[in-house]
């Protein structure tokens, strides 16, 4: 059922998920609002005991454009018999389907849900949405404050925002500042690092109070020259293929004629082994980085400490007072024998 009703009204919706409105958005629908008027109805449900009759269920751009182009009534659908948690999966399914909520904003909407009881499964079906993908949105509600901040405005996307939010507070402005920073060649190498950082938390064997031993470094360095002389061969591949790749490719369909299937089955299995090794060593080297900022930031730690407990006040034992000696009864005194009384002087 639609009617118009006037803006003033309706009361927008306090429990809205969607919290944040882009205000370069907001000013071309207020624009078009003026031209054309609003082509789709908002959505509203009745209220007893507030001061307007209508709260909007569906539907605030288009009620905040035109309170601002000036209009003074909406078209709207009337919902009735609605209670608070349906209005709130309405409005969640609408913003969520229309992508105008931002992913931390609909990471609280799920978390609403779940409070309620709904698991995963459930929430995915309601909105259309993989187990996996309602997962991961609320696995960003454990991010830090300054960090959420910097997934709000873009500066950090979804898929390197999760793999930040798993780490401790600490670790997680860490790795958000580095990335912000430029640290990082590309996205993945952020997530390598913040996956490395993980590891270190969980497993306290990654980092060692003390170095590794006689028996370790020489086995390490065995492993070093080993591993060394293996990529110096690889990198005598290099020129071959830069050599490969000066000629045109009619020069090279008359220099290798019928061999070229071969050295294309050839090529592939070293460009399928290469994309293997190359996402190998940006694991390892996000490892490698990991471990280090864990040392160091352990290290300052143990810097830091002593200093703390040396500059704080001391505050001197309070004196104990010695408990009163109460005096020893004296012991009681005998009464003195009675002296022998002299004997009378004979006679």
């Amino acid at each position: 059922m639609f009617k118009q009703i006037e803006i003033d009204q309706i009361m927008a919706n306090p429990e809205q998920p969607r919290k944040f409105f882009d205000e370069a958005a907001h000013q071309e629908l207020v624009a078009s609002i003026k031209q054309v008027g609003i082509l789709q109805p908002v959505a509203v449900r009745p209220v007893e005991g507030k001061d307007v009759p209508y709260l909007l269920i569906m539907g605030e751009r288009r009620w905040r454009a035109a309170k601002e182009a000036g209009l003074t009534d909406v078209p709207a659908r009337v919902i009735e018999n609605m209670n608070d948690v349906e209005a709130y999966i309405l409005s969640i399914t609408e913003n969520v389907v229309r992508a105008d909520m931002t992913i931390l904003e609909e990471a609280g909407a799920y978390a609403d849900l779940a409070a309620l009881g709904w698991d995963a499964v459930k929430i995915g079906a309601q909105f259309g949405k993989t187990e996996t993908h309602i997962k991961w949105r609320l696995g960003l509600l454990t991010l830090r404050p300054e960090v959420a901040a910097m997934v709000e405005k873009g500066e950090i996307k979804p898929n390197l925002a999760w793999h930040i939010a798993q780490l401790s507070p600490q670790h997680q402005i860490i790795a958000a500042n580095r990335y912000v920073r430029g640290d990082f060649d590309s996205e993945a190498d952020a997530a390598n690092y913040a996956q490395g950082l993980k590891m270190a938390e969980q497993q306290t064997s990654l980092i060692t109070e003390e170095g590794p031993s006689l028996k370790d470094q020489e086995k390490q360095k065995k492993e070093k020259a080993k591993a060394a002389d293996k990529l110096s061969k690889v990198e005598a591949i290099m020129p071959l293929l830069d050599e490969l790749t000066k000629h045109k490719p009619e020069e090279l369909a008359q220099i290798l004629g019928g061999d070229l299937a071969r050295y294309v089955r050839e090529i592939d299995k070293l460009a399928n082994r290469v994309t293997l090794a190359r996402r190998i060593l940006r694991q390892a080297n996000g490892i490698h980085e990991a471990v280090k900022t864990v040392a160091e930031t352990r290290a300052a730690e143990k810097a830091v400490a002593p200093a703390a407990k040396a500059a704080e006040p001391k505050t001197p034992a309070p004196r104990t007072r010695k408990a009163a000696v109460a005096p020893k009864p004296k012991a009681a005194t005998e009464p003195k024998a009675a002296t022998k009384a002299s004997e009378p002087a004979k006679a």
